[in-house]
């Protein structure tokens, strides 16, 4: 069985967070850029669930990955 893709909006409503496209730029802008040192999984604005499904779909190598890197990358850009 294929695992599914996921949008990247999906993953914001899985956090528990906003999904449109509007909250989903408030929030990255809001939260970054975060630093090169810092690991996603790590940032301070996580609460404990959402660091925990984070923390096991990177363990999973679940079919978040793809999601999981462009919010990575999105919240690593510096600010305009």
């Amino acid at each position: 069985m294929e695992a599914p893709i996921h949008k990247f909006s999906e993953l914001f409503k899985q956090l528990g967070l906003p999904d449109d496209a509007k909250s989903i730029d408030q929030f990255i802008t809001s939260h970054s850029p975060l630093k090169n040192e810092i690991k996603l999984v790590d940032a301070p604005f996580w609460t404990k669930a959402q660091k925990d499904f984070l923390e096991e779909s990177i363990k999973e190598d679940a079919d978040w990955a793809v999601p999981f890197d462009q919010l990575n990358e999105a919240l690593r850009r510096p600010r305009q």
